[in-house]
């Protein structure tokens, strides 16, 4: 079936909601179309939960906030764009507020929390479930927009593209949907990538089910460039739960004091002066893997029962909630936590306003590489670039198409037609996904070696040649297409790290243990093959780049 759009938003976390209800409301007679392959709230927004960093308080300042950013980011953060999202923080927030999100209130004041790498107070949330807020408040708004549709259970295989006086435009893209069994064509001058992260290529991770890198790997098949997959952050505490559900310890537990301990019961973060457990999250995360290796452990542990009860209850409701539903008590026992992946800092080639290499093509929130992040993002900088970036984007995106007529596009391939999964192609692919996610696990985690990279790349290439075979001979489902992408960003992965013979922000290499400023002080950039630059200029405004020096 083929559907025609003015908008195409594909994910439906805080940037492309963001982004959605915008061009809905700049352009009401244009049509939007959200595209979702789960619920409408199923994103990593839902479940941040730490806040937005932005600069709130009088005893505050932008350079203050812009500072703390750069050291986090290890030299490798675009000066221009972390000033730019931080100078738009607040104006940000409040457009969020006027859509209905509702933060935490002290005394009549915004409240605001300290997280790792900050330098004061400038984390706004709401209590410690501030992205479910967040995408509660956005899809009310969407909902309410007579000219956007939502399609849920709908996963994106690959962006249709086509020529237009010489360089590679974007004309929509083509789904699939499990559920019905049902193949469309979605055509639409702007299509938006909103994705996502990539944090199911790891067997420990923080990120929901559908976070399956499938932005960046359909961006890369276009035609677009990735920049700086590398850094891969892991956050420091994750529950440790073995066989059950992994779930996040926020940032923000030990912005109000709570601290590391090791399974004798002694502080190491004390070795990490003068933040000790409010250092960045590469640090931490480190530091926490060191301690486990040393004493041979599964685990540390996050203590923060010398706090009020009280307190500990309202501050973090929810995170209270749910370790006694697994039988701990925070108020009164400390938490044992592990490091998981949680955030690429990498992502598609983008600018401030979501411009990709591919004309018509957008990208936003942590599918992006802007260079805001570096090679590590500083605690609650994730939902402030992205509301700041579908903020610019939608501007953007709305001149474009007054600009741009619909695009003529050819129909849908006779190869993405399909029948029914039968079960022992199911086994096949879950047993190739599992060995996939131990084998980033292992070979590409906090500390890495040459030796494993050359490993896992002859490994993964094995894997992503043998699915992109699979994938064009066998029936459609879920697993196999995210199965592709994930074997994809793997390989991109492995290809940037083996590139950066130092070790910087996220990416600890034992072989090259110290930072190396002459040689690497800048981004990795990966060209697909046949790659062809286009740079637009578009009213006199040339695109400026974030990722690219």
């Amino acid at each position: 079936m083929e559907r025609r759009y003015d908008f195409i938003i594909i994910g439906s976390g805080i940037a492309g909601l963001f982004f959605a209800q915008k061009v809905a409301d700049l352009t009401p007679k244009a049509r939007v179309a959200v595209i979702t392959k789960k619920s409408e709230s199923d994103s990593n927004t839902n479940y941040a939960q730490g806040g937005i960093a932005t600069v709130m308080s009088p005893t505050d300042s932008f350079d203050a906030h812009i500072a703390d950013t750069l050291t986090a980011g290890a030299g490798l953060c675009h000066t221009k764009v972390v000033e730019t999202v931080v100078r738009s923080g607040p104006e940000a927030v409040r457009k969020l507020i006027d859509i209905g999100v509702k933060f935490t209130k002290v005394k009549g004041s915004y409240d605001l929390g300290r997280e790792g790498g900050h330098s004061t107070n400038r984390v706004i949330h709401a209590a410690d479930l501030t992205g479910r807020e967040i995408e509660r408040a956005l899809l009310t708004a969407c909902r309410r927009k007579k000219n956007v549709d939502i399609f849920r259970d709908t996963i994106g295989l690959d962006l249709i593209t086509y020529e237009h006086q010489g360089h590679r435009r974007c004309g929509g893209v083509y789904t699939f949907s499990q559920h019905k069994r049902e193949f469309n064509s979605f055509y639409a001058p702007v299509t938006m990538l909103a994705t996502g992260g990539l944090g199911q290529a790891y067997f420990n991770t923080t990120n929901p089910a559908i976070a399956t890198g499938d932005g960046v790997a359909m961006a890369f098949r276009a035609g677009a460039r990735v920049a700086n997959l590398e850094f891969v952050q892991f956050h420091p505490t994750t529950l440790y739960s073995p066989g059950r559900k992994p779930f996040l310890i926020s940032e923000a537990v030990r912005g109000e004091g709570a601290i590391l301990i090791n399974t004798a019961g002694k502080k190491f973060m004390r070795k990490y002066p003068p933040l000790k457990e409010l250092a960045p999250r590469d640090i931490v995360a480190r530091a926490i893997d060191s301690e486990m290796k040393e004493n041979g452990d599964e685990f540390v542990y996050l203590d923060i029962s010398h706090r009020p009860a009280a307190f500990v209850k309202k501050r973090f409701p929810n995170i209270y909630k749910e370790c006694l539903r697994r039988g701990l008590d925070i108020t009164k026992e400390p938490i044992p936590v592990v490091p998981s992946a949680h955030y690429a800092c990498g992502g598609v080639l983008a600018d401030i306003y979501g411009r990709t290499d591919i004309e018509g093509m957008y990208v936003c929130g942590e599918a992006a590489c802007t260079g805001m992040h570096g090679a590590n993002r500083l605690a609650s900088n994730s939902l402030l670039e992205a509301v700041v970036m579908a903020d610019f984007a939608a501007d953007d995106a709305v001149a474009f198409i007054a600009e741009n007529r619909f695009p003529e596009v050819p129909p849908a391939e006779q190869w993405l037609h399909s029948s029914i999964v039968r079960q022992k192609e199911k086994v096949y692919i879950s047993h190739d996904r599992l060995s996939l996610k131990r084998l980033m696990s292992d070979f590409l985690g906090i500390v890495r070696s040459e030796e494993r990279l050359r490993l896992a790349q002859e490994r993964i290439r094995m894997i992503l040649r043998a699915i992109n075979n699979y994938y064009l001979s066998q029936p459609a489902s879920y697993n196999i297409v995210e199965l592709r992408n994930l074997a994809l960003v793997s390989d991109l992965i492995v290809r940037c790290a083996s590139r950066r013979k130092e070790s910087r922000g996220l990416h600890f290499i034992i072989d090259y243990p110290e930072t190396d400023d002459l040689h690497y002080r800048r981004d990795t950039v990966i060209a697909p093959p046949g790659f062809r630059r286009f740079i637009p200029n578009r009213k006199g405004r040339a695109r400026n780049y974030g990722c690219c020096r």
